[in-house]
């Protein structure tokens, strides 16, 4: 059974070794409960961080599920709990962004998020070979 959790210190190096953000940038997630490990039995499978956009959207920066474990209904899971959470909260749409050669795109308009634009990120190193950025969003 998938259980999720909000990081802690202690998983930095674990969320570190994949994320595109600072070590000093972490430690503010996890003091902001922007950042979830997602564990199955004892195992970290994977974990999810967002910020605000325009200081009021919740946005969806990353999203990761180790291979093993993908196709196993855990993304599913994972993204409702982070969806009621939202919704709790008291925001009314989400936002995430994937990259155009990535599947994840189909997995968000599964979820019922819509397109909403993109960009290109090319010539800013070291982004400059980074495929188109899809931005999607969702109502709650």
């Amino acid at each position: 059974m998938l259980s999720i959790s909000y990081a802690a210190l202690e998983d930095k190096q674990h969320v570190c070794s994949y994320a595109h953000f600072s070590e000093s940038e972490f430690e503010l997630k996890v003091r902001d409960k922007r950042c979830y490990m997602l564990h199955f039995n004892k195992d970290i499978v994977g974990t999810m961080v967002f910020n605000l956009i325009f200081d009021f959207i919740p946005f969806l920066t990353m999203f990761y599920i180790d291979e093993p474990y993908r196709r196993k209904g855990f993304g599913r899971a994972a993204m409702a709990h982070w969806e009621d959470e939202m919704r709790s909260l008291g925001y009314k749409a989400i936002m995430i962004s994937t990259q155009a050669d990535e599947n994840g795109q189909h997995f968000y308009r599964k979820l019922g998020y819509k397109d909403m634009g993109s960009i290109v990120i090319g010539g800013i190193l070291p982004y400059n070979q980074q495929a188109i950025e899809i931005f999607m969003g969702k109502s709650l």
